[in-house]
């Protein structure tokens, strides 16, 4: 007796649960493993929380995927923390296993012994928004982020913007409180500052809030906030340059940062036991190369410094890796070096971890979806796709399964025996020997996290 093709999946969020549902659909029985509670990945935990209809939409795609007679979903299971590579690899007779694990890991910032300091005065910026997410939860365990006035943010780019408005959100939202005037997150981030100080009667300069500073160490009309032009040409290279001033100009203005073009940062400052800033050298585009300049260095004290420089897989033991990327035997399947049956699938392929790079109009990102992603328009999320090229790889991948022998019984019951060890909550109740589980629909209304719109709209009736 023979049973179905069986793959694992690392990773339940939009490529993993792409390739699952795609999968599952062909008669392979995928067995997913979710490092967090909910299958949502950045979604939930790396977009803003004001991106309420674009977080909605795309975790109903997901939830549509992972709920398919075929997927088996296990959530709270790390590969490399709960279980070895090596073992699943190895060990499990899976036919094919897909890490589809993302890029949860923060680029290291390049300055030397900053790190040092990370909860004394510098932040990183994935736990930073994971925190902003999740902090009006009751039930919220994380570590916390004391956001100053005046921060320093290293980066550039719709992420590094993210950041920039939280600081200058959370910010006013408390300037704004001691003056006894309140607002929530959401009217703020729709108006902007200016306007919300005029609706609360409230002057700017009264207020005298210190803005946060974006450095980066390109120039402004290089941050990728629209495409690049199709055609190399110095007029559709001044097009795109005016778009991208544009954008970040309005920015700017409805959310009061500042920008500072070609610096980077090379040394610490240190007061006590704590990052007080930075020391800053700046850069110059030389014969359309970026150079340092020479003698250029200064200070830049600061209360709290911000990296929001990109972010790269984390490492698991056993796979290997080159540089910041897992190490491939072939770059256009994803085949993991040293394994026939291992590949690797989306942010955790490309090593681009930040929404955006999830966020395209056809190919690129374009004009509207920056403008509409950063809040400068009226227009609602729905205007976003997101799309990972993993079609043609997910195709080759059926490919290679199909042509894989099924397992037999005793391999099967070998993999559920495994699978089942594994298990902390759910693949369907009763078809895993010895897991006592619950179905997919009903563990995410039981872990979904209260709304922060909710709670708002809540207490507004209740004071009616």
């Amino acid at each position: 007796m023979t049973h179905k093709h069986s793959v694992a999946i690392f990773g339940a969020a939009v490529a993993g649960s792409e390739a699952a549902a795609t999968l599952a659909s062909h008669d392979v029985e995928v067995f997913v493993f979710e490092q967090n509670a909910l299958p949502y990945g950045k979604i939930e935990y790396g977009l803003p929380m004001w991106h309420i209809k674009l977080r909605d939409k795309y975790e109903k795609i997901i939830d549509e995927k992972l709920d398919h007679p075929g997927v088996r979903f296990m959530p709270l299971v790390k590969l490399g923390r709960d279980l070895s590579f090596s073992d699943v690899v190895e060990k499990w007779p899976f036919q094919v296993v897909l890490l589809a694990t993302g890029a949860w890991r923060d680029r290291p910032l390049p300055v030397p012994g900053v790190d040092d300091y990370i909860g004394r005065g510098f932040y990183y910026q994935n736990p930073l928004v994971s925190w902003f997410n999740q902090k009006h939860d009751p039930a919220y365990q994380g570590p916390g982020f004391d956001l100053k006035e005046g921060a320093i943010i290293i980066g550039g780019g719709l992420a590094s913007i993210d950041v920039a408005k939280i600081v200058m959100l959370e910010t006013f939202m408390a300037r704004a409180r001691e003056m006894g005037r309140e607002i929530d997150l959401f009217t703020l981030e729709r108006l902007g500052l200016p306007a919300a100080a005029e609706q609360l009667e409230l002057d700017l300069k009264q207020m005298n809030l210190k803005p946060c500073t974006i450095y980066y160490r390109r120039r402004r009309i290089d941050m990728p906030l629209s495409s690049n032009p199709e055609v190399e040409s110095e007029e559709a290279w001044a097009k795109v340059h005016n778009v991208r001033e544009k954008i970040l100009t309005r920015a700017q203005g409805k959310y009061l940062f500042k920008v500072e073009e070609l610096h980077s940062p090379v040394k610490t400052i240190v007061e006590g036991d704590r990052l007080a800033g930075l020391v800053f050298r700046k850069n110059e585009i030389r014969d359309g190369r970026l150079q340092a300049v020479a003698d250029s260095d200064y200070e830049v004290q600061a209360p709290l410094v911000i990296s929001s420089i990109g972010s790269i897989p984390e490492p698991i033991e056993g796979v290997p890796w080159e540089g910041e990327k897992m190490a491939l035997a072939d770059v256009n399947t994803g085949r993991v070096k040293g394994w026939d049956h291992v590949y690797v699938l989306g942010n955790a392929l490309t090593g681009k971890g930040n929404i955006k790079e999830s966020l395209h109009h056809g190919r690129k990102i374009s004009e509207n979806i920056a403008r509409e992603y950063l809040g400068l328009r009226e227009t609602a999320d729905e205007a976003y796709e997101i799309k990972l090229p993993i079609a043609d790889q997910i195709d080759n991948l059926k490919k290679e399964i199909e042509s894989r022998p099924p397992l037999s019984k005793e391999e099967y019951d070998y993999l559920c025996q495994c699978v089942g060890n594994a298990c902390h909550c759910m693949v369907g109740e009763g078809e895993i020997p010895g897991c006592r589980c619950t179905h997919y629909k009903g563990w995410i209304e039981e872990h979904m996290p209260p709304r922060l719109e909710n709670m708002i709209r809540d207490k507004q009736n209740e004071q009616k």
